[in-house]
């Protein structure tokens, strides 16, 4: 009998010192604890762990006015406490707004595009948005996969970076999409903004002054078919040896990559007595083409002048350092998401811009005497 009421008494004293603990939060008289929930906490576990409505801790995590100091200070404490975090996807349903924006390149080992990507994301960030990046890896049809991957994440607006696609394909893959800039390629309709770079401008100058130096049999490391910059880099090479009564000596397909400029030279390197100039798509293919040059004992550029495309940080430091036309890629990143930004608050006030290279003189050019 004693020791009924021994057990009895020593378990109404344990529960008198022990602390309430209902679900999640644990409450005694000195402060309440709360315990981190298995799950992702919600508004209402927040509520309940503050001791208000969701309704408050909405408008206290939302930054507007109605409650006390005293209650905001509890709710901003018990969702640090819960390590809460907004439904995201909920909001953007709610708001028509996910403030994220996308960002599509070929490439993304070609060291042109993380220049624009930079650019971009310190453009998006300070107006409240994040960039999802995405490569594509030269593949037209994981290209188009993409932007219907990117549509289903709801973002706002999608920049595209020498896009891959025909016309047709491209103006069916952006036109559920609320946003879209494209560098480096233009559509016949005005649906979207773009940022061409005049490669024609560029070439046409350093061609000019290369066919002053003397210089006649040009070949072409023309990159891939489907790139619309290469077009235009083609056009002015051939538009200035026109004007000047010469015809493209080579015209060479290729990637656009290091492996590209070595199967570039695969070809010019029997020909070399027969061309004393290689226009490259980018600088990649050049660096790819001078290392086999080199390795083949054909002299640069006494022989064989080269010229690349892009400036990328490798070309100035080569031996010998690359002659190459120059693009801002960090402006042009930025300026294009300030572009994409505009279209998705519906200012579309500039639909088209062109900007031009700037040529780079090196040592894989003949200097003038």
């Amino acid at each position: 009998m004693i020791h009924a009421v021994l057990v009895r008494y020593i378990g109404f004293l344990a529960r008198a010192v022990m602390p309430l603990e209902r679900d999640n939060v644990i409450v005694n008289d000195a402060e309440m604890i709360i315990k981190p929930t298995p799950r992702s906490a919600t508004i209402t576990d927040v509520a309940a762990a503050a001791g208000v409505s969701p309704m408050t801790v909405s408008r206290v995590l939302n930054g507007r006015d109605g409650a006390g100091e005293e209650t905001r200070q509890r709710v901003i404490e018990a969702a640090h406490a819960l390590n809460y975090r907004p439904n995201a996807f909920a909001k953007s349903l709610k708001n028509d707004r996910s403030n994220t924006v996308g960002i599509v390149v070929p490439d993304i080992v070609n060291p042109f595009f993380p220049e624009i990507i930079r650019g971009a994301e310190l453009a998006a960030r300070p107006a409240g948005y994040t960039l999802l990046s995405c490569n594509v890896v030269e593949d037209p049809e994981r290209e188009a996969e993409v932007l219907d991957t990117l549509l289903d994440k709801r973002v706002d607006g999608v920049i595209i970076c020498s896009a891959r696609l025909d016309d047709e394909r491209l103006m069916r893959a952006i036109e559920p999409h609320r946003a879209v800039v494209l560098i480096n390629r233009s559509l016949p309709k005005r649906a979207v903004g773009t940022i061409e770079v005049d490669y024609r401008i560029g070439v046409e100058a350093i061609v000019t002054r290369l066919i002053g130096q003397g210089r006649r049999r040009f070949a072409f490391a023309a990159g891939p078919a489907n790139s619309h910059g290469g077009r235009r880099r083609r056009d002015g090479l051939e538009a200035v040896l026109s004007r000047h009564g010469l015809s493209l000596a080579l015209d060479m397909p290729c990637t656009p990559d290091l492996q590209g400029g070595i199967d570039v030279a695969a070809r010019v390197v029997p020909l070399a007595a027969e061309i004393d100039v290689v226009l490259c798509y980018n600088d990649l293919i050049a660096l790819g083409l001078m290392k086999q040059l080199e390795a083949a004992g054909v002299a640069v550029p006494h022989q064989v002048a080269i010229v690349g495309c892009d400036d990328i940080p490798a070309a100035s430091l080569v031996s010998p350092p690359l002659t190459t036309l120059r693009i801002a890629k960090q402006d042009l990143g930025e300026m294009a998401m300030r572009m994409l930004l505009d279209r998705i608050a519906g200012r579309n006030a500039q639909q088209r811009i062109i900007i031009e290279p700037d040529v780079m003189l090196r040592a894989t050019t003949p200097s003038d005497r």
